[in-house]
């Protein structure tokens, strides 16, 4: 078990130190479990969670698609006209950041949103640092509300068992998306607070035209079927992932008898995240290899000790080492390290898991908005305003989402803690 801890230790150290290497390190990480035996050959197959992956490949693959579409810049003229004033134009984009998010990657949605502020910036001669920087956290924010909203949702569902639905109830509860959306809702003053003094009115010709309705329909679809599939239970382990795949199938191979050409295929394979689907692939196999070996056991019983037995301190020790954590480390092999140690826990403390998994969601999701580089979005929108000649200072960024994350995390943790606590 020591020389299975090192290895996972040493893995994570070099997950932190290299991040541009993530993919290389968490599989040859796996590698060495299954050549020194630590994992058995036979069982590297299953140890990998394939309806995640291909969850992951068509949600992606359907969301360049819905992306190219320009449908989510129309969303966003239409939302723009219907405000008074910049502030209310910040607060309304970072809003339908979130909501966006809430089916699509983080970044993706970023990438769609950040090109909307920044001409509206332009237009009305305001900086654009403080606008893409609310678009960037409150696209982090409400991930965590639906099955398909992020990484970390995919992995949720896939250790506890959730559908589609369930995260919206549970077990006859309010689940996890009650928690996220009130985050959501007690961050509006915040931001109109911190955006008071932008009150020059909006005036600013935008008219997208939308190129093609049908990836919209087939983004709509995805979800339709993951609730439909969510209706029926000892459904093959595979749906889900089937159900995003083919999706995506459909949407290439429409888009290519439309174009007439197979470019579409190498654009939508192109925007496929491979560096993420091969991190979580080596990530799934290491777990499986420390499982094994009992590592995620005695790390559950570390937590218990420090925690003792009550439930109320282990919840709030994960919510908040998760905001901590997260704010310097990528959220997903995080989630993924920690499912396993929550379950483990639960188990020792002879309790539901539930209550400390969403704890654990909310605060690793929401965590990433301490700090510049705590989330792949804020990097992303960092470096759209970088391109652009703007710089952003660490200053910048916590002004805006220490606030932002804090209002976020301590409402998700109360709602969540009296609904799944008590």
């Amino acid at each position: 078990m020591i020389f299975a801890l090192i290895i996972f230790a040493v893995m994570y150290a070099l997950l932190l130190a290299l991040p541009d290497k993530r993919p290389i390190t968490a599989l040859a990480a796996a590698a060495i479990f299954v050549i020194l035996g630590i994992l058995p050959a036979d069982k590297v197959i299953g140890a990998v969670n394939w309806n995640v992956i291909m969850m992951l490949t068509g949600t992606m693959m359907v969301v360049e698609l819905f992306i190219e579409s320009r449908m989510p810049e129309k969303m966003a003229d239409g939302l723009l006209k219907l405000v008074p004033n910049v502030k209310w134009a910040i607060v309304v984009l970072s809003l339908f950041s979130g909501l966006i998010s809430a089916f699509v990657d983080n970044v993706a949605t970023v990438l769609m949103l950040a090109p909307v502020g920044l001409a509206v910036s332009e237009k009305l001669g305001t900086n654009p640092v403080p606008v893409i920087i609310s678009i960037a956290v409150s696209s982090n924010l409400q991930g965590a509300a639906t099955l398909v909203g992020d990484t970390t949702s995919i992995l949720l569902g896939a250790a506890a068992n959730m559908s589609f639905n369930d995260f919206f109830v549970f077990m006859g509860k309010p689940s996890i998306a009650l928690s996220v959306e009130t985050g959501a809702l007690l961050t509006i003053p915040i931001l109109l607070y911190l955006f008071r003094k932008e009150k020059a009115p909006i005036d600013v010709d935008m008219n997208t035209e939308v190129r093609d309705y049908v990836p919209t329909f087939l983004l709509f679809g995805v979800i339709a079927a993951l609730i439909a599939a969510s209706q029926f239970e000892n459904k093959p382990e595979l749906t889900n992932g089937f159900i995003c795949m083919i999706f995506a199938l459909i949407g290439i191979i429409y888009r290519a008898l439309v174009e007439k050409s197979t470019d579409v295929v190498k654009r939508v394979l192109k925007s496929v995240d491979y560096e993420t689907l091969l991190l979580l692939t080596g990530l799934f196999i290491v777990i499986a290899g420390i499982t094994e070996a009992g590592v995620i056991d005695a790390i559950a019983s570390v937590f218990v000790k420090i925690g003792g037995h009550s439930l109320f301190l282990m919840y709030t020790l994960i919510v908040f080492a998760s905001v901590v954590i997260s704010a310097f480390v990528d959220n997903i092999p995080y989630v993924a390290t920690m499912l396993p140690v929550v379950s483990g826990i639960a188990a020792q403390m002879g309790v539901e898991p539930y209550v400390l998994y969403f704890g654990l969601l909310i605060g690793a999701t929401l965590g990433g908005n301490l700090t510049p580089v705590g989330a792949s979005a804020n990097i992303a929108g960092i470096g759209i305003l970088q391109k652009k000649g703007y710089v952003v200072s660490t200053s910048d960024f916590m002004k805006i989402g220490v606030p932002f994350t804090l209002t976020a995390v301590i409402s998700g943790y109360l709602v969540n803690w009296l609904i799944w606590g008590l």
